[in-house]
């Protein structure tokens, strides 16, 4: 682009990620992507830098130098009040020096030929680069300004000057102090980079890795409408998307997970006569409720993300996980990225050693929101509603507000937990709570209503991606565990979900895969309504359910609503546990249970023992639940077939005679699930009597056989496993229980087929999982707070056998 060499100036073409000690961390990965990864279809605007040695140029020409290291010296950080005193006299020393002329020269040049490129005045970002920034281990993301919607000569070099003094805001002097970074070793390059028009369209941050639990086979996505700004300040809720890495290299089109955030405002152009570069409007209601990007556009976003941490992989010759920022351009359609760092926090966390934290006891649930890490800590709330509050924040305390800026950072530092009204878990607040190792819960909506300073609180982040504020100091523990070592068993163990929040972060312990997914949860908790009532919404006479229905699949069609939530609920647990099979059993509701979903009593009968009723396999054949059944299936061969995710195993609950077996089947093969196509496998609940002694005529309908070791137990002895009077009469523990689950796994070894077991007796009794390891069973499906005692025990029987 440069007609002439510049001495200050550096186009985006003609620099590499090896730039950063001229043009700071941004500036170099964008000369980088622009050079490298245009021409493999990722979009980048245009630019260039105004370099390090500009920044010391015109700290000399203004002889300031001396000044501002007098200015910085017997800096205290933690006196908040001397602190933004020196900041703000070394920000005034930068800003009375400006731009010196020679530099101003270049820089208006550049300028010009950036407009022969965009159009006459064009607009610009003019973004901080700080020399020190970006390295990845430490990260400099919010400490030093931005300017957006930038035009003509002297918006620019208002901007330009701007971006120098901000080298010495307070959070950026601070987190250089905490670094141990000289602040005379570091210097500031800027990029003036045409704007991406995303005021008119969308714009977001993506990590090419789980945020809270480093899993890495995932891009998370996260987008708002309007310029990015409100995202990365933590001012908006962002709908949230995952991308199932693995599968999308195969050709599929694996988006695991989706969920619609509030998005109230978003960040436009001010206008033409302002001097307000940019304002913020509300977003109406309808837009609110939809996504801001297609489908489509998601998956071309994680395209450009899996291209970026691949080329800067193969270049470090490591894992180099990616902090990306995006933009859609509203005029032009077109997706541009126009930022990308290394990820600095789960990217450095060690891989041996897991940690979990368990909440011993609960009271009531006074906030929820999400979770940004996995801790819990416990204190006293603090309320700031404003930044000049913050000198009253006493170390060890929670705080509590409705969102945080980067000048929030010295004292961010020192909070026990964190508590925001507003954000996604990209926002300010997440990023640096994360970095520090703190829980916070973010996006809360109205935590500095409900919650006072000085009363005792417990902030959750260990249960899942909802975070949660409890009210009172309640007990906790730390579980630590070395993964260094850790031999595996030939016995398989697998483990027991529901949740599939809890997925990622599960798969991280040592298993085989998952021995038993239940859909109920999903159902009731995602999906919330009755499959039939979605069907046939004409039985439901109720207008106050079927508003309520109308408000639950808004943007949906009603049967794809439930598909949809169905495939992404499973597709998460299946995606978290590839290439490990994952067993889903096909829902196992009784008919009280189906009665409780929305619009559910319109569907169902009384039964006076739905515990041996209408449930199970009996329903997927019936006129009354078929076309149920059906939608199910069209979830699983979604999983299957769209997201790619074929270690996906589908297990029949509560198969009475070998006759509904044969029924199921062919019900499946209806509704395009076919056993042995595409590698599909069927397992049985091996949990009713009838299944063990005709073990022989079921295994010509199904591959596997898991022990449901709660009704066999109960069928076996004739005891209603709910009922207290007879606690004491029902152990899994009895000989006869025994025999018959030996039974199960010598006849599945008989016939070829897959042995296990995924019912609670293994998780709470240690001798049934080794009395079945010694009958040869294949796999043994535990909770996850069990996995680890019970393979050491499974390690330890099998050492006796000889195996």
């Amino acid at each position: 682009m440069s007609e002439k060499k510049s001495k200050y100036i550096r186009w985006f073409e003609e620099t590499t990620i090896d730039d950063v000690p001229l043009v700071g961390g941004k500036n170099a990965s964008l000369g980088e992507m622009y050079r490298e990864l245009t021409s493999k279809g990722v979009k980048i605007p245009n630019g260039f830098s105004i370099t390090a040695e500009a920044y010391w140029h015109t700290l000399e020409a203004g002889g300031i130098l001396d000044k501002l290291k007098r200015t910085m010296e017997g800096l205290d950080t933690s006196d908040v009040a001397d602190l933004a005193k020196r900041g703000k006299a070394a920000r005034d020393l930068i800003l009375g020096a400006g731009i010196p002329a020679d530099l101003w020269e270049e820089i208006r040049t550049a300028y010009d030929l950036l407009c022969e490129q965009y159009g006459e005045d064009t607009d610009v970002a003019v973004r901080s680069s700080a020399t020190a920034e970006d390295l990845p281990t430490a990260s400099f993301a919010g400490q030093q300004e931005t300017y957006l919607n930038i035009r003509g000569y002297p918006g620019l070099r208002d901007a330009c000057i701007r971006c120098f003094a901000s080298l010495f805001t307070d959070r950026a002097i601070s987190y250089r102090v905490t670094n141990k970074f000289d602040h005379f070793k570091v210097a500031l390059s800027i990029g003036v980079m045409k704007m991406v028009r995303s005021d008119l369209a969308s714009s977001g941050v993506i990590f090419t890795l789980d945020t809270e639990t480093g899993f890495r086979d995932v891009v998370f996505i996260t987008g708002a409408y309007g310029l990015g700004e409100n995202i990365v300040q933590g001012q908006v809720n962002p709908d949230e998307f995952y991308v199932f890495k693995p599968t999308f290299r195969q050709g599929y089109r694996p988006i695991v997970m989706k969920k619609v955030g509030s998005k109230e405002i978003k960040m436009i152009y001010g206008r033409g006569d302002s001097k307000v570069l940019t304002r913020n409007v509300e977003v109406p209601e309808a837009e609110r409720l939809r996504f801001c990007i297609s489908d489509e556009e998601v998956l071309r976003l994680a395209e450009y993300a899996i291209s970026i941490e691949d080329h800067y992989s193969g270049k470090y010759r490591e894992s180099r996980p990616m902090d990306i920022e995006w933009a859609k351009d509203g005029i032009t359609g077109e997706l541009f990225i126009v930022q990308a760092r290394p990820e600095t926090v789960q990217s450095q966390r060690s891989k041996d050693v897991l940690e979990t934290y368990i909440l011993e006891e609960r009271s009531e649930i006074l906030a929820r929101g999400r979770s940004v890490g996995d801790k819990i800590a416990s204190g006293k709330a603090h309320v700031i509603p404003d930044v000049s509050d913050l000198p009253s924040f006493k170390p060890g305390e929670i705080l509590i507000a409705d969102t945080t800026t980067p000048d929030w950072e010295p004292v961010m530092k020192t909070a026990a937990a964190i508590v925001t009204n507003k954000g996604g878990r990209t926002c300010h607040a997440a990023i640096v709570s994360r970095e520090l190792g703190i829980p916070a819960v973010v996006g809360a909506g109205n935590a500095t209503e409900v919650l006072e300073t000085g009363r005792e609180i417990t902030v959750s982040c260990a249960e899942g991606e909802e975070g949660l504020v409890y009210d009172g100091i309640l007990p906790f523990h730390k579980d630590t565990l070395s993964l260094k070592d850790i031999k595996r068993p030939k016995t398989e163990i697998m483990m027991n979900l529901g949740n599939p929040e809890e997925a990622f972060g599960f798969s991280m312990i040592p298993n085989d895969g998952i021995g038993l997914a239940r859909l109920e949860f999903i159902i009731t908790s995602y999906i919330k309504i009755h499959p039939m009532a979605l069907v046939h919404p004409e039985k439901v006479k109720d207008p106050k359910v079927l508003r309520e229905i109308g408000q639950l699949t808004q943007g949906y069609r009603r049967e794809d609503y439930f598909v949809e939530q169905l495939a992404q609920g499973v597709g998460t647990i299946a995606a978290a546990f590839y290439p490990k099979p994952v067993v889903v059993r096909m829902s196992d509701f009784k008919t009280n249970e189906y009665a409780s979903l929305v619009g559910g009593n319109y569907f169902e009968m009384e039964e006076s023992n739905p515990m041996i009723g209408f449930r199970g396999a009996s329903r997927y054949f019936d006129e009354r639940y078929r076309e149920g059944y059906a939608l199910e299936c069209r979830a699983m061969k979604k999983v299957r077939d769209e997201m790619g995710l074929t270690n996906l195993i589908l297990m029949i609950p509560f198969c009475r005679t070998v006759e509904e077996a044969r029924k199921v089947i062919a019900e499946m093969e209806k509704n395009g699930l076919k056993r042995g196509e595409n590698g599909l496998q069927v397992y049985v609940m091996c949990e009713i009597p009838n299944n063990v002694l005709l073990i022989d005529e079921f295994s010509e309908f199904f591959d596997g056989f898991s022990i449901g070791s709660n009704d066999l137990t109960q069928l076996t002895l004739g005891v209603d496993r709910d009922s207290e009077l007879l606690a004491a009469e029902f152990d899994e523990r009895d000989p006869g229980v025994m025999k018959i689950m030996a039974m199960a796994v010598q006849g599945a070894r008989r016939n070829g087929r897959h042995s296990g077991i995924c019912g609670q007796a293994p998780s709470d009794f240690p001798e049934i999982a080794e009395f079945l390891v010694r009958e040869g069973i294949e796999s043994i499906s535990l909770n996850p707070d069990s996995v680890m005692k019970i393979t050491l025990k499974v390690l330890e029987t099998e050492k006796e056998l000889g195996r």
